[in-house]
């Protein structure tokens, strides 16, 4: 088993959609830390689990600098954008996203529960 992670950057803002009163409920911006995680059995082609590039389009390019409420179709808490990642990658089985210095979210694909590494 071949396994890659891809960590980043990402600027943008959110407010979030809370059933109880808190401050997050207003904009606000943060800079996550995102890692994603992907494995695979075989190489592609190119000798590649997947191309960092593809997994920087596909997550930084979508999110950087980004009012996330305007370009995701869910709430945008840490949680559910970890998932998100994880569902736009198909060699992705995990990803973390660290909100700030002492807040981080984890997603692991259900599929792999318990085969993760890295």
């Amino acid at each position: 088993m071949y396994y890659v992670s891809k960590r980043m950057e990402i600027a943008g803002s959110h407010k979030l959609k809370l059933s109880y009163k808190s401050k997050c409920q207003n904009l606000h911006g943060h800079n996550w830390i995102v890692t994603v995680y992907c494995k695979a059995k075989e190489l592609n082609k190119d000798g590649m689990v997947v191309d960092f590039t593809e997994i920087k389009r596909k997550v930084h390019g979508r999110l950087d600098h980004q009012n996330l409420n305007e370009v995701l179709p869910f709430n945008p808490t840490a949680e559910n954008i970890a998932r998100w990642i994880v569902e736009q990658i198909p060699q992705c089985y995990k990803a973390t996203v660290q909100e700030s210095e002492g807040n981080v979210a984890v997603y692991v694909d259900e599929k792999h529960k318990g085969e993760e590494m890295l």
